[in-house]
């Protein structure tokens, strides 16, 4: 009999996925709940994977990568799928990371907050410090949403590009001009 691998709620600050263990002990997340997390749709997983965009980031061998199909545990009182697709999590870290570089906000916020974990896991460990579970992921919980409030109040770019557009064409319309149609600028001068 071939084992299954093991379920269980990862919890990534207020974020809750299911996690998987194989039986050789590594780890895996479903496609879907890996594109679930930055809020985009399982083909964008699937396309990433397929694209050249991941040989840098995973190297040559996951050129049209695709996820493999485990079988999992099921509740027997429950009714459910017994097969997803799997990603180790150093592809969806590669995923996450791609789709943040791309503008995925949300992808951003994650891996910037996980990334802050991670340093933070270093020191305390230089320092002899000791954090639960809990407590890590209420200060995982936190820095997202004042990286959130950060990202909403300074790097709201598109709509200061649209503020100062509309600036310069209702001065342009104050001055008498139409902005949509500008006369000819004379380059011989």
């Amino acid at each position: 009999m071939t084992e299954l691998a093991k379920r269980s709620t990862v919890k990534i600050g207020a974020l809750e996925v299911e996690g998987f263990m194989l039986p050789d002990g590594s780890y895996r997340m479903a496609q879907n709940q890996a594109a679930s997390a930055i809020r985009e749709d399982p083909v964008y997983a699937l396309r990433f994977l397929r694209s050249k965009d991941s040989k840098p980031l995973l190297g040559e061998g996951f050129t049209d990568y695709k996820p493999e199909s485990i079988e999992i545990q099921t509740d027997t009182s429950k009714r459910g799928q017994s097969r997803i697709n799997a990603l180790p999590l150093e592809v969806v870290s590669a995923y996450w990371l791609y789709r943040a570089h791309k503008g995925n906000k949300d992808a951003l916020l994650l891996t910037w907050a996980l990334l802050v974990e991670a340093l933070e896991c270093r020191f305390d460990e230089a320092f002899g410090i000791t954090r639960s579970t809990n407590e890590r992921n209420e200060r995982l919980t936190s820095n997202l949403q004042q990286l959130e409030t950060y990202l909403e109040e300074s790097m709201n770019y598109e709509a200061e590009a649209r503020f100062e557009v509309q600036f310069y064409r209702d001065w342009l319309f104050q001055k008498g001009y139409d902005p949509d149609n500008l006369p000819a600028i004379d380059d011989d001068n």
